[in-house]
Formats: C-alpha cells, sequence, structure tokens
C-alpha cells in the first residue's frame, strides 16, 4: 500500500468533496459548520496542553474532542431529503456529562454580580476563546439547520459545551486564586 498525498489540488478552485463526494464551494453552509467545529476541536487541544491540568478535566475534554468528530463528520455528510436523523456517536448522555461537570464546578463558584470579561489566567483566557469559537460554531449549525434537519442533540451538545467553557475559565481562576475581571460599566 502507497502513502497518499496530502494534497490533492482538487480544492485549489474554492470546491471540496462532502462526504460521499458531492462537491461544494469552500463557503457553503455546510462547510461552514463543520470548519468551525474543526477550529474549535483545534482550539481544546491548545486548553489541554497547556501544564497541569486536572486528569479529570484532560479526560473530559478529550471526550469531547472525540465528540465534536462525531459531530463534523455527521454535519459532513449531506443529508438529502432530510434521511439522516441521527449523528451517530452523540447521546443524550454526552450532554448530560458535560452537564453534570458544570454542576460540579458551578457549586465551588461565587455567585455572578457582573458580567465577567474574558481573562484571568492563562488557561482561562484560553477556556474563553474556546467558548467564543463554540459560540459561532452553533450559530454555522443552526444555519444549516435553517436549510436541512440537523439532529436537536448536537446543537444541545454544542450549546452545553460553550456553558462548560464559560463555568471551566471562572473556574480555572477561582481555583487558582485569581480574581476573576468583572465588566466595569463606568468604565
Amino acid at each position: 500500500m502507497t502513502k497518499s498525498k496530502i494534497y490533492t489540488r482538487t480544492g485549489d478552485l474554492g470546491v471540496t468533496s462532502l462526504v460521499g463526494g458531492q462537491k461544494v464551494k469552500k463557503t457553503d453552509i455546510r462547510i461552514e459548520a463543520y470548519g468551525s467545529v474543526d477550529e474549535l476541536n483545534a482550539n481544546l487541544g491548545v486548553l489541554i496542553a497547556i501544564p497541569n491540568l486536572q486528569s479529570e478535566y484532560v479526560d473530559l475534554l478529550r471526550f469531547v474532542q472525540n465528540k465534536l468528530f462525531n459531530i463534523g463528520a455527521y454535519l459532513a455528510t449531506p443529508n438529502v431529503d432530510n434521511a439522516i436523523t441521527h449523528c451517530n456517536g452523540l447521546t443524550y448522555d454526552d450532554i448530560e456529562r458535560i452537564e453534570n461537570s458544570i454542576d460540579v464546578m458551578d457549586a465551588q463558584l461565587p455567585p455572578l454580580t457582573s458580567f465577567v470579561l474574558p481573562g484571568g489566567t492563562h488557561r482561562s483566557a484560553v477556556a474563553h476563546v474556546c467558548r467564543t469559537m463554540c459560540r459561532r460554531c452553533e450559530r454555522r449549525i443552526v444555519a444549516l439547520s435553517n436549510t436541512t434537519y440537523v439532529d436537536p442533540n448536537v446543537l444541545k451538545f454544542v450549546n452545553r459545551l460553550s456553558d462548560f467553557l464559560f463555568v471551566f475559565a471562572r473556574f480555572n481562576n477561582v481555583a487558582n486564586q485569581f480574581d476573576e475581571i468583572f465588566w466595569d460599566k463606568n468604565c
């Protein structure tokens, strides 16, 4: 078996192939949706690479990365006649796992009295970047869902993930005794 080339030159004219071979423009909403998921996944890798992350959160974030690959594959597959109703490898239990992690961290945080500015520790700042990318994924997936059926668990998972990343950012600041940065509306 010979090794395949990384470059194919098929994208040189601004088109790419979906799962199954259908050619679409690289600006197609489906490409935007799964491309945003890919960007988020790459940045979660950056978050995981920051030293001294507790193993339970490394495990959870790796779990999330795998689920995002499932979502990406699902979004990269044309849904002719809305025939694909389920994202393989994604269940409501996956969403509950994210929710449970949010609940555990949030129980250790002070109540919010103002909007939090992104920043603080390096890990918190990167978590906020991931959160904003996750929100973009959600917008792109919603736009796709306006044109074709999208498994509701995909949107639930991505929405819950952005909540997780917000709480994770706060949790890392508080756990590292770094004062949260609050919005000064009089600034």
